[in-house]
C-alpha cells in the first residue's frame, strides 16, 4: 500500500479501483493521448469506473460517462466526466461496424455493450475489458479488428503479476485526487450488510461502499 493511502482510503480503491488502474495503465501502454478524441467509460457510476473516470480526467482525457442513471450526472461530472451517454443506447443490437468515435475506452460491463463499444471505437483505437456485469457473452465479428485495428485489451486483477500491481498502486497514488476519492466513498457498518448487497444488485449505490467491521 503506497503511503499516500490510509488504510481506510485503501479499502475505498479496493480491487474495484486497482482494476481501474491497470485498465488505465493498458490504455496508456497501447498509445492513448490526451486530445485525441473522446475516451468512454461503461457502466460509469460504478467502482471501476468511478475510479476509472478520475484517473483518466487527472491524466488530462475527455472522458464520457456511460450511464442509465441521469441523477448520477453530476456526480460523475465532479469526477471529471465531460459528457454522457445513456447506457441504453450502447445495449441495443447494433452493426458490426458504426461510426467511429471512441479513440479507447474502460469497459465493465462486456455482452452488448462491449460489441457496441467496439464497433464504435475510431481506427487503431484499444479497448480494456475488465467486467461482465452485463453478461459474459460477446456477440461481435472481427470487422473492428481488422478493419480498423482496433485492439480488445482484457484486464485481470487477480493474476496480474507483481510489477503491474505497484505501477497501478503508482498510479492511484499519484493521480487520484483525495477528494474525489472521498465524493465517490461511504463507510457503513456492518450490521447493514444485506441491506447494502440487496442496494448493489439493484443499482441503487454507486462509487465505492466501504465496511467497517466493529460496527
Amino acid at each position: 500500500m503506497p503511503q499516500a493511502f490510509s488504510l481506510e482510503q485503501a479499502m475505498a480503491i479496493g480491487t474495484a479501483g486497482y482494476t481501474a488502474a491497470l485498465c488505465v495503465d493498458a490504455l496508456v501502454d497501447w498509445g492513448l493521448q490526451p486530445g485525441q478524441a473522446e475516451v468512454l467509460v461503461t457502466g460509469a457510476a460504478g467502482g471501476v469506473g468511478s475510479v476509472a473516470i478520475a484517473l483518466l480526467a487527472k491524466a488530462g482525457y475527455a472522458v464520457t460517462a456511460s450511464t442509465g442513471r441521469p441523477e448520477t450526472h453530476e456526480y460523475l461530472r465532479g469526477l471529471g466526466a465531460s459528457q454522457f451517454v445513456d447506457r441504453a443506447s450502447l445495449q441495443q443490437k447494433g452493426g458490426p461496424l458504426q461510426k467511429e468515435r471512441w479513440a479507447c475506452a474502460v469497459d465493465a460491463v462486456g455482452s452488448s455493450t462491449l460489441a457496441n463499444v467496439l464497433a464504435q471505437t475510431r481506427y487503431g483505437g484499444a479497448v480494456a475489458a475488465c467486467g461482465l456485469a452485463g453478461g459474459m457473452e460477446l456477440n461481435a465479428t472481427v470487422l473492428p479488428h481488422i478493419l480498423r485495428a482496433v485492439a480488445l485489451l482484457g484486464v485481470d486483477s487477480v493474476m496480474a503479476p507483481m510489477a503491474k500491481r505497484e505501477r497501478a498502486w503508482q498510479r492511484l497514488a499519484r493521480d487520484l485526487d483525495a477528494a474525489k476519492l472521498a465524493q465517490m466513498s461511504t463507510v457503513e457498518p456492518m450490521s447493514r450488510i444485506a441491506e447494502l448487497a440487496e442496494a448493489i444488485l439493484a443499482g441503487r449505490t454507486r462509487g465505492r461502499v466501504v465496511i467497517d467491521v466493529t460496527r
